[in-house]
């Protein structure tokens, strides 16, 4: 693999600026030597995969140079170039994070309008990107903040949210996966009596999946629509009640040492409660399985997954899809080769690397059908049944001291320790949405 050089965003403005062009403005012409900062989070999915994307792009584009960061803490790498004014071109960081750094660019409109991508044609292909992308992932609240119909951050790889747990020790037990949360809490008083707890969880933060799939399963699409936007009252809808009845119960059923482990650092710790039979279920994403390869187990374990359980028989089993994003700041200098590359990402040899080398797997027609083993379990969910879920909280203008994370999940941690409860959770709730609500995007 050939060395990245490195080259500073400010002398490349600079040199633009000099030679009269205006950066955002310049096309890569073939054989022109461009360089193109791209900044990318390391994930369960491994950093080989965009090293191999990117020599692929520069194989195909001479005279391009793709400058790499990639790393698990990517913002602590960048952010001190970004408040001096440099820019990576293209960065690859999905909503959700503690960091909040798309949050913090979408909410002082800090990020460039992609929609042309998607009517770029592929490099090497006859299709479109948005033709190659699947229905409703660039049609939500994630992709689209400010609601205008324009795309400003770009689908990348996706993996259906639920339950995971050991298939093999519901077996040995001949106990059945729930179907509804009142066999959940039949299960987890039997488990009790044999010293397993039936929850767990990697850290708070992972409960966004599971509150929206929830809130989902609670309130049907329409309330639902109308609970990302804080809607004034929708707090004290029966449906909301659900909802935090369940995750409170659901508290009490958790393996007790969660809280301690659930960071950052420590959050395997209680993802390997469930390889250890320590606890039945935990909410996570197919990227698990990547992290806990190396993992110790319990003999014959065996990876199971499952949507959430529907509040009443028959009634709806949600799986949030998570997705991560690809987008890019305003401060990018090379806006053109920036979104050459963000279309090039969505070609079949792309694709291929990132499946192949990295296990993972994009928005993609037809992708799903190239799949097998765990995988092919993971995907095909929402072909048994599930309703796929992928919106998220509507984007607002900085609220001090309040963001989603802190008001909606952070808060689970203080319910199992008992420092909190139900009615204080819910009371900072409403009062953060009214202050959210009236801080919203128009």
């Amino acid at each position: 693999m050939k060395a990245k050089k490195v080259i500073s965003l400010t002398m490349a403005a600079a040199m633009a600026m000099t030679l009269g062009i205006i950066p955002e403005k310049v096309a890569h012409a073939e054989g022109e030597e461009q360089t193109l900062n791209v900044a990318v989070v390391e994930t369960a999915y491994g950093a080989q995969m965009w090293h191999d994307v990117c020599d692929a792009f520069e194989k195909a584009n001479p005279g391009v140079t793709i400058n790499l960061t990639i790393d698990k803490k990517m913002e602590d790498i960048i952010m001190p170039a970004m408040k001096a004014g440099d820019y990576p071109d293209v960065i690859m960081r999905a909503v959700g994070a503690a960091t909040a750094l798309p949050e913090t660019f979408i909410k002082d409109n800090n990020v460039v309008d992609l929609t042309d991508v998607l009517s770029m044609t592929v490099p090497g292909e006859e299709v479109t990107v948005g033709e190659k992308i699947l229905p409703g992932f660039v049609d939500n609240s994630i992709t689209n903040p400010y609601g205008d119909g324009q795309t400003y951050l770009m689908p990348m790889f996706y993996a259906p949210c639920g339950l995971f747990y050991n298939a093999a020790l519901l077996e040995e037990k001949g106990w059945e996966v729930p179907e509804t949360w009142d066999q959940m809490w039949e299960l987890g008083d039997k488990a009790k009596e044999e010293g397993i707890s039936l929850f767990t969880y990697p850290h708070a933060g992972y409960f966004d999946a599971f509150f929206y799939a929830m809130l989902h399963e609670s309130m049907g699409t329409e309330m639902f629509q109308k609970a990302l936007r804080y809607e004034e009252g929708i707090w004290d809808t029966p449906e909301a009640t659900k909802v935090f009845d369940i995750i409170t119960k659901l508290t009490t059923y958790t393996e007790p040492t969660t809280p301690g482990n659930a960071n950052d650092n420590d959050f395997q710790k209680n993802q390997q409660l469930i390889l250890d039979n320590k606890a039945l279920f935990m909410p996570n994403g197919n990227w698990v399985i990547g992290e806990m390869a190396e993992a110790p187990r319990a003999e014959g374990f065996e990876w199971g997954f499952t949507a959430l359980p529907a509040l009443e028989e028959g009634g709806e089993r949600a799986s949030y899809t998570f997705f991560e994003q690809t987008w890019m700041p305003k401060g990018a200098v090379n806006q053109d080769l920036g979104k050459q590359f963000i279309a090039y990402l969505y070609s079949d040899e792309a694709a291929d690397i990132f499946a192949t080398v990295g296990g993972a797997v994009q928005p993609i027609k037809g992708m799903s059908d190239k799949l097998d083993g765990d995988a092919k379990l993971y995907y095909s969910v929402y072909d048994t049944g599930a309703v796929a879920v992928m919106d998220a909280f509507a984007t607002t203008d900085p609220v001090e001291g309040i963001t989603v994370r802190t008001t909606f999940f952070d808060p689970v941690d203080s319910l199992v320790t008992g420092d909190k409860t139900e009615e204080e959770w819910v009371e900072q709730i409403k009062k953060d949405s009214d202050e959210l609500r009236a801080a919203l995007k128009e």
